[in-house]
């Protein structure tokens, strides 16, 4: 958004404000944005204030609301927030999660929730892009919190600013201000705000992370020393993955639908940690690298090393590398059309037929004479893809069993290395 900058510079206070807001997402705004807002301070500002932004570039903008059911005063703060639309002619839409078990980890969950229903309701109004209300405090906050989980570089770096995630970009307008900046902003403006009653809960890790950092203020540990810090990471992080790619480049071999890492020369520990599980990922379509202590890249140097699973992958000592397949039990199930992407990864071309379908090849690899000139092991193959007629075996390209099939993977490594 290209702010007029006479317009901006006679706004006074609210300028650095406005200005943040109007660069979310970089060189490239999308015409039409979402703005996700909870009734709580820090979304009410960045809702008037983008508000205020698109007023003066003629971009359009549309609020979104998630109820989670999970408290009873979420329905008045989704009816607060939708009144405050309707006076400022803004389009509003809550939308209600009910998908909560009782098993696992809440937050995470309504996390996951959370994106994928604003994403959703995204593409069905046409918006690619959606600010969310994430401050300075936030990014403090969270270093203490991973900080208390032993995170490493990646863990304490701070959250991203701009990201894609379910098919939409994401952006963080507000990550460097703090919280007590947008409270008087929106003093100054006369906007009210619901406070969130969990925010005095110390039953919630992020109540206890913010009293903590008052006690920790005296030693100078407040909150914009842990966002300079985070930054720093975020920083580190940054070349380490660059030399991540760069080993990628050098030693990674793609075969079939595997990953083979070799083991000399040796690399640095946190490399090859950041290369095993990037492959893990890409091969697991799993939405994030598994943490560190899940990657057996130390045993995996022994001799006798057995294969390891996990994330929906086998890890297994080949010849001085480490080889990364997919897991059969992972995919077991997984079956589409011919003409759609499997296990999503995997685009099949040939003689198309609705009714056809692609499974992973399993025991039917006794139906491929030839699998092992292919130079890829049978626990791989098993769980490639393979093209059925009910129960009988049409193709198997990556066994050798052809049929005027081929199958290639939509994306490769490297190119997944670049996008994530």
């Amino acid at each position: 958004m290209q702010l007029d900058t006479d317009w901006l510079l006679a706004q006074g206070q609210d300028a650095p404000l406005l200005h943040s807001v109007s660069t979310g997402f970089g060189r490239k705004t999308p015409q039409k944005i979402g703005i996700a807002v909870s009734g709580g301070g820090d979304s009410m500002a960045l809702l008037h204030l983008l508000a205020r932004c698109a007023a003066q570039t003629g971009h359009l903008i549309e609020a979104v609301t998630v109820d989670h059911g999970l408290r009873p005063e979420a329905a008045d703060e989704a009816a607060m927030v939708s009144a405050m639309c309707e006076r400022a002619k803004i389009p509003h839409t809550t939308l209600q999660w009910t998908g909560w078990t009782g098993q696992g980890n809440l937050s995470a969950a309504a996390r996951d929730a959370r994106y994928a229903l604003m994403a959703d309701w995204a593409k069905t109004r046409s918006i690619e892009g959606i600010v969310l209300g994430h401050t300075g405090d936030d990014v403090a906050e969270t270093f203490l919190m991973r900080l208390g989980r032993k995170a490493g570089v990646d863990g304490l770096a701070t959250m991203d600013v701009n990201f894609e995630r379910n098919g939409i970009r994401w952006a963080r307008p507000l990550w460097q201000q703090s919280r007590s900046e947008l409270r008087d902003y929106l003093r100054r403006h006369d906007v009210h705000w619901a406070e969130d009653p969990t925010n005095d809960d110390p039953s919630y890790s992020r109540t206890r992370a913010r009293k903590a950092l008052h006690t920790l203020a005296p030693l100078g540990i407040d909150a914009e020393t842990l966002h300079a810090v985070s930054f720093n990471m975020a920083q580190a992080r940054t070349a380490l993955e660059h030399y991540t790619r760069q080993e990628a480049d050098l030693r990674e071999v793609q075969q079939g639908g595997d990953i083979v890492l070799p083991l000399a020369p040796p690399l640095p520990m946190d490399i090859e940690r950041r290369l095993l599980g990037k492959a893990i990922q890409w091969i697991g379509g799993i939405g994030y690298p598994p943490r560190a202590d899940a990657i057996p890249h130390v045993e995996m140097r022994l001799p006798d090393a057995r294969p390891h699973t996990g994330a929906g992958c086998v890890l297994s000592a080949e010849n001085g590398a480490i080889r990364i397949t997919r897991e059969f039990n992972a995919v077991r199930d997984a079956k589409c059309p011919t003409d759609q992407i499997w296990d999503g990864r995997w685009r099949l071309d040939g003689p198309h037929s609705h009714d056809l379908e692609v499974r992973a090849l399993g025991d039917a690899i006794t139906d491929c004479p030839n699998w092992r000139d292919s130079g890829v092991p049978r626990r791989s193959l098993m769980a490639s893809p393979a093209i059925f007629r009910g129960k009988n075996l049409i193709a198997a390209p990556i066994a050798g069993y052809n049929q005027g099939w081929s199958a290639q993977i939509v994306a490769n490594f490297q190119t997944f290395l670049l996008s994530h």
